[in-house]
């Protein structure tokens, strides 16, 4: 049985760091590029970051460039979120979404194949 599973998610003050994990069972990362989205109240599900199979080509949506991060260790089958200098904007539930084969960009949500459970993320004075 195939298993995402998010954490890292919590309650932070604007300018506050969190750091989300993804750790995948019952398949290999090593076939799967990996993404993160978020979902918002309200508002439709959006592409945050994405990671090819290989690490080596990564790709962020604008309004998180140079605050996030995404890695992935494929040993550990898991997959990274680094924020930093979080805005009231970024409050939303995290998933991490796993799909076969690479990637060139944030693909749309209906390409992958698997998904986490989700983890809120809330940012708030």
């Amino acid at each position: 049985q195939v298993q995402l599973v998010e954490s890292g998610g919590g309650l932070v003050q604007p300018g506050g760091s969190l750091r989300l994990s993804c750790v995948a069972s019952g398949l290999s990362l090593d076939y799967y590029a990996i993404a993160w989205f978020r979902q918002a109240p309200g508002k439709e599900r959006e592409g945050v970051s994405c990671i090819s199979k290989s690490g080596d080509s990564i790709y962020y949506r604008d309004s998180v460039k140079g605050r996030f991060t995404i890695s992935r260790d494929n040993v550990k089958n898991t997959v990274y979120l680094e924020m930093n200098s979080l805005e009231a904007e970024d409050t939303a539930v995290y998933y991490c979404a796993a799909k076969w084969g690479d990637v060139d960009g944030i693909w749309a949500s209906f390409h992958y194949d698997y998904w986490g459970q989700g983890t809120q993320v809330t940012v708030s004075s």
